[in-house]
C-alpha cells in the first residue's frame, strides 16, 4: 500500500505543477495515473472519469491514447461491447495522426504494440478470443527480442494469460496451465495488473476444470502468490 500512497501523492503533485505552469501534457497524466489506479481497484467508473477528463485536457498528446485505452479497458469490464470499440476506435484514430515514437522504453509515450496490449485486454474480456489471441500474439513478437530476450516482460506475461483464457475456453486444459505458469514466472510482475488477468483464467478454471488436479495445481499456485505477494490473492 506504500508504494500507492506514494504513487498517489506524485499524481496530485503532478496534476497541481501542471495547473500552475499551464502545461496540458502533464495534467493529462496525472489523469491517467488516477483512471489506472481505478483500475486496479475495481472503480470502473472512475476510469472511464478520468480517462475523459484527461482527454478534454490533453486532446492533442500521446497521452490520450493511452487514456481512450484505459477507458475502453473499464467499459470491457462493465460489459459494454459498444462503448469498448467507440473507445479503441477513438485511440486508433488518435494514435493513427501522431509520428511514430524515437524511444519505445519512455513510459510517456504511445506506440502501436502498446495500443495493441491494450485492445487484447478489451477483447478477451468481451469473449472476442479470436481477436484477443491474435492481439496476444502480436504483443509476444514485439515484446520478445530475436535471441528470445524479453523486451516487455509485464506486456508478455498478460499476453500469455490471454492465451491460457482462450485456450481454456476452447477447452484445452494442458496449453492454458503452460501459458498461466509461464506468466508468473517473471520477475518484474507488476502485481496490480497481473492480478486482473490472472483471476480472469483463475475463474474459467473453476468454472470449466474444478475436478482436475492439474487445474487445482494452478489455483494452489495462485494462493501461494497470494500469500506471498499481498494483493495478488485471486478472489
Amino acid at each position: 500500500m506504500g508504494d500507492r500512497h506514494a504513487a498517489e501523492s506524485t499524481r496530485r503533485a503532478a496534476l497541481s505543477l501542471a495547473a500552475e505552469v499551464d502545461h496540458s501534457e502533464v495534467a493529462g497524466w496525472a489523469h491517467e495515473m488516477r483512471a489506472w489506479f481505478a483500475l486496479t481497484t475495481g472503480d470502473y467508473r472512475g476510469v472511464i472519469s478520468a480517462a475523459q477528463a484527461g482527454a478534454e485536457t490533453a486532446p492533442n498528446h500521446s497521452v490520450a491514447v493511452q487514456l481512450a485505452g484505459q477507458e475502453a479497458k473499464a467499459w470491457a469490464r462493465l460489459g459494454d461491447r459498444r462503448q469498448v470499440e467507440v473507445a479503441l476506435d477513438k485511440g486508433r484514430r488518435l494514435l493513427e495522426g501522431m509520428p511514430h515514437p524515437e524511444n519505445l522504453d519512455n513510459h510517456f509515450v504511445v506506440d502501436p504494440a502498446k495500443f495493441d496490449f491494450y485492445s487484447m485486454d478489451c477483447y478477451r474480456l468481451v469473449g472476442e478470443d479470436r481477436l484477443a489471441r491474435t492481439l496476444a500474439e502480436e504483443v509476444l513478437r514485439a515484446g520478445t527480442d530475436f535471441d528470445g530476450t524479453e523486451r516487455s516482460p509485464m506486456r508478455n506475461a498478460e499476453a500469455r494469460v490471454t492465451l491460457g483464457v482462450t485456450a481454456a475456453r476452447e477447452g484445452d486444459l494442458e496449453q492454458a496451465l503452460i501459458y498461466g505458469e509461464r506468466a508468473l514466472q517473471g520477475d518484474r510482475q507488476s502485481v496490480p495488473s497481473l492480478v486482473m488477468t490472472s483471476r480472469e483464467l483463475a475463474a474459467v478454471m473453476r468454472q470449466r476444470y474444478s475436478t482436475e488436479p492439474t487445474a487445482q495445481g494452478y489455483l494452489n499456485h495462485l494462493q501461494d502468490l497470494g500469500r506471498e505477494k499481498p494483493g495478488f490473492l485471486p478472489s
